[in-house]
């Protein structure tokens, strides 16, 4: 999967892309991102998605993805969608519920995430992932909080 940045819309750019294209970079900056061909796309405020692509080596014994992997993206797909709305600190994922719909195996996939309340201290996001077939195998809802840590002190984040 390419790992370049997500162009911003044609004309102007909307209030916060700038924030939005810092938190892809931080996506791919994180070095747990190298185990996973997967790319974040922030869509505007709440709203982030995490493309990614299944291979056998993320499989059970049983043949189909690991819960590892959905976690992994449901959690950051949430987590970025919750960040859209946090632009000066890193949050932290406090919480987290997940539901399995249905096994998924090799092919494409997503992570929708969106943001449903919260901007202070605690924030709640959403996310589902959708399959190849557009069928919805996984859900999850996630809490998280500001941490300490500030966006602009890390190092993946805004660079391109």
């Amino acid at each position: 999967m390419d790992k370049t940045a997500t162009p911003p819309e044609s004309g102007a750019e909307a209030p916060g892309a700038l924030h939005w294209r810092a938190l892809e970079s931080l996506y791919r900056s994180a070095p747990v991102n190298a185990l996973f061909d997967s790319q974040l796309e922030v869509e505007g405020e709440g709203r982030a998605t995490i493309h990614f692509r299944i291979e056998e080596r993320h499989f059970h014994a049983a043949g189909a993805a690991h819960g590892t992997l959905y976690f992994k993206m449901l959690d950051d797909a949430a987590f970025y969608a919750a960040n859209t709305m946090v632009s000066d600190r890193f949050l932290l994922t406090t919480a987290f519920n997940l539901h399995f719909t249905r096994p998924i195996g090799v092919g494409e996939a997503r992570a929708e995430g969106h943001w449903v309340s919260g901007r202070r201290r605690v924030l709640v996001a959403e996310s589902r992932i959708i399959d190849a077939s557009g069928e919805e195998v996984g859900r999850g809802t996630g809490t998280f909080m500001r941490s300490r840590i500030a966006l602009s002190g890390l190092d993946g984040y805004g660079k391109k």
